[in-house]
């Protein structure tokens, strides 16, 4: 019986393995030689090559190089060399497959030939590689145009928000403008949507600001305020949605699909204007009071990572272990609205994050924020330099001695207050520290005012450190403000998480780190040996401790006993031990990894697609604390004014827009007191005045469905 081969034995002569499974089996010979070359997937024949055909051994080599084939192997086993592979694949790439057989003359008909000279204006010829190469020069000279124009914008640019001299976009066509098309009343699923971009565009001017640096991109902004106001944890899921009713309510006709939503995001993303973006945006939302300038909480959120490329190690605070990723300074105001973030690269820097964001804003705010923060900025060095550089700080006090604060006399703590529903007691201290200047030896003098506090409650203590400099804050104020961010009242970013998509990214892309350099390996190899023979030591010294000296008969001592063979071995254990710790402290504590060998290059995320995301997500966060504070009026239940605020806004409705209006009516709530709620911060909007570029009125009201209205009339 015939047997089936299902695999080829990839040791034979005439066999080349390619990786993934490819091979490749000469017939009749090796290399040139061969009379057919044949190409198997998996024991498969897929391909079949006669050498002796240009054409074709090009279009094979294409073929097997999109299956996986590596290019040095197939390189090698049809002795071409690999950048002829390699231009084979830009032609292919720039002009598809009749690039590659184009201006070959092996096998062509008369009639192709003919029909070649009537479309000879219609084909590019000329060598291909060559085209190709001027293509690639032509991309690169538009890329560092680009960079040029950017890096030109960025000197020259007023970070105050201003669409004349900031506006890297075209201006678009009306048609395209936000809420363009008119329409008659058509239900929508997520007519709460709408309630988001009210405020944006009328009270941060966001719309304005989005097209002005984006032009016609702006509408992958628009995908994204429904991603963040409905959940909607990535672009992917984007799927599960109606897309006409969303593009309604978002003023862009409808959603489109996956691969045009991915365009519209690159065609904003290579603009590389995100930290332009937000400057403009933190900006304008400060000087228009949008956001507080009295506290500042600043703090680090891991963003991990956990692809296959090594990439610097951020500190996961629940897992208490450093995991791959990178941290997200964000800054907040007191009432929760983000006021400033920054991605940084591995375990970020909050020192100086804040010292860089304390000089960001000392020249756009009447007076400099206190910034608040917690432990990990604790240091007197770090301390002295907030006080040099004139920053008011408010933080937790480290290591403070626990068994000194419980013996303070109740007595002293004078200031009570209640926050959080407990009662708290407070009184005032001072601590006074030296420390070095950076050149000098000459020491200076820091005093700071030391918080003392007691959670009557809980019956706990602690105490926290402030310097507020020429301002008036109380002992209660100060107080007030390190309780403010932690425990009970931490709701800013533990609930960002939880209702938008906070660590997605978009567009997610590695690039060569700029920070190469890793703790050097050698210096933990050698720790361990010397752990190892410091054990050995201890070893030896406990059996010398038990050996007993042995003697001649003349009660001399005997060179060979056990007790010498071990004093001699310890004292050469203790040599070998003080060299390699000498070995040690010549080691270098830092080394670049391209000096290492088995190190592969250290990767960085790309942050520019997370810094567009994030934009919008911040937006709409804002958009919501002011919205909820608008609610809050109308609306008793303090613990279910968020929960309806979400109500509402998950409403289904129905939208209609005409020439100069764009109405969205609400379906209405049951429950009589939410629904005057709900009716009140519709009018509310509406009263805002909002318009879109195109000058329409947008309008919210509550009502019953409109469509069965107009069927009765009829």
């Amino acid at each position: 019986m015939q047997q089936t081969v299902l695999f080829k034995d990839e040791k034979k002569n005439n066999n080349i393995d390619l990786g993934l499974g490819l091979t490749l089996e000469f017939v009749g010979g090796q290399g040139k030689q061969a009379k057919k070359i044949i190409l198997y997937r998996q024991g498969v024949n897929v391909s079949t090559l006669d050498p002796s055909d240009k054409v074709a051994k090009r279009l094979f080599v294409v073929e097997a190089i999109e299956m996986g084939a590596g290019k040095s192997d197939l390189a090698t086993a049809l002795a071409i060399s690999r950048q002829t592979i390699h231009n084979w694949m830009e032609i292919k790439k720039h002009f598809g497959r009749e690039g590659l057989i184009q201006g070959y003359n092996v096998g062509i008909s008369r009639s192709r030939r003919k029909q070649r000279e009537l479309h000879q204006e219609e084909l590019s010829c000329g060598n291909k590689s060559e085209q190709v190469a001027k293509i690639r020069a032509q991309e690169r000279q538009e890329r560092e145009a680009k960079q040029q124009e950017q890096e030109a914008r960025q000197q020259k640019i007023d970070f105050g928000f201003s669409k004349v001299g900031s506006n890297p976009a075209e201006p678009i066509e009306p048609e395209v403008q936000a809420f363009s098309e008119e329409h008659g009343w058509e239900k929508t699923r997520y007519a709460g949507t709408f309630l988001y971009l009210m405020p944006l565009i009328q009270q941060w001017n966001w719309l304005d600001l989005v097209i002005g640096y984006f032009g016609s991109a702006y509408k992958i902004f628009m995908v994204f305020v429904l991603m963040a106001a409905g959940n909607i944890r990535s672009i992917e899921q984007l799927k599960n949605i109606r897309v006409r009713e969303a593009g309604l309510v978002l003023g862009i006709r409808r959603i489109a699909s996956k691969p045009i939503i991915w365009e519209w995001f690159y065609s904003a993303a290579q603009l590389q204007v995100s930290k332009l973006l937000l400057a403009d945006f933190f900006r304008y939302q400060i000087r228009t009071g949008l956001a507080g300038i009295w506290l500042w909480f600043c703090d680090g959120h891991l963003l991990p990572y956990t692809g296959k490329h090594q990439v610097r190690s951020a500190y996961n605070t629940q897992r208490r272990m450093a995991v791959p990723g990178r941290t997200n300074m964000v800054t907040c105001d007191s009432s929760g609205r983000v006021v400033d973030f920054e991605i940084q690269e591995g375990k970020g820097d909050l020192r100086a994050y804040i010292v860089a964001l304390g000089k960001k804003w000392a020249g756009q705010v009447p007076r400099q924020p206190v910034m608040v923060f917690d432990r990990e900025g604790s240091g007197e060095d770090f301390f002295a330099s907030l006080v040099k550089e004139g920053i008011p700080f408010v933080t937790w006090e480290k290591h403070a001695d626990a068994d000194k604060l419980a013996a303070l006399e109740k007595s002293k703590f004078v200031t009570e207050f209640i926050f959080n529903d407990k009662q708290y007691g407070a009184f005032e201290g001072e601590k006074t520290f030296t420390v070095a200047p950076e050149s000098g030896t000459q020491r200076y003098t820091v005093t700071l005012r030391r918080i003392y506090l007691w959670n009557k409650t809980s019956k706990k203590r602690a105490s926290g450190l402030a310097w507020t400099g020429d301002m008036n804050m109380s002992t209660q104020e100060c107080a007030q403000a390190i309780l403010h961010r932690w425990g009970a009242s931490e709701n800013t970013f533990k609930h960002l998480n939880d209702r938008h998509p906070f660590h997605y990214h978009p567009g997610f892309k590695l690039v060569e780190s700029d920070r190469q350099d890793i703790a050097n390996p050698e210096i933990k190899r050698q720790t361990s040996r010397i752990s190892a023979m410091k054990t050995e030591l201890n070893k030896l010294y406990k059996k010398l401790a038990n050996a007993k000296a042995a003697t001649k008969k003349d009660g001399s001592l005997r060179q060979n006993s056990v007790k010498g063979r071990l004093e001699s071995t310890i004292t050469e254990q203790e040599l070998a031990l003080a060299t390699v710790r000498e070995e040690k402290k010549l080691l270098p504590e830092r080394v670049n990894v391209s000096d290492l060998e088995s190190y592969k290059s250290i990767k960085r995320v790309d942050d520019e697609g997370k810094y567009l995301f994030d934009f919008v997500t911040s937006s709409v966060w804002n958009a919501r604390k002011q919205m909820v504070d608008w609610l809050r009026p109308h609306f008793n239940e303090e613990n279910e004014l968020v929960d309806l605020f979400y109500a509402i806004t998950s409403c289904q409705g129905w939208i209609k827009s005409t020439k100069t209006d764009v109405t969205v009516r609400l379906e209405p709530l049951q429950q009589t007191s939410r629904r005057i709620a709900q009716e009140q911060l519709c009018r509310k909007l509406t009263n805002l005045g909002a318009r879109t570029p195109t000058g329409k009125w947008l309008v919210v009201e509550v009502g019953e469905e409109p469509i069965k209205n107009v069927q009765k009339n009829d």
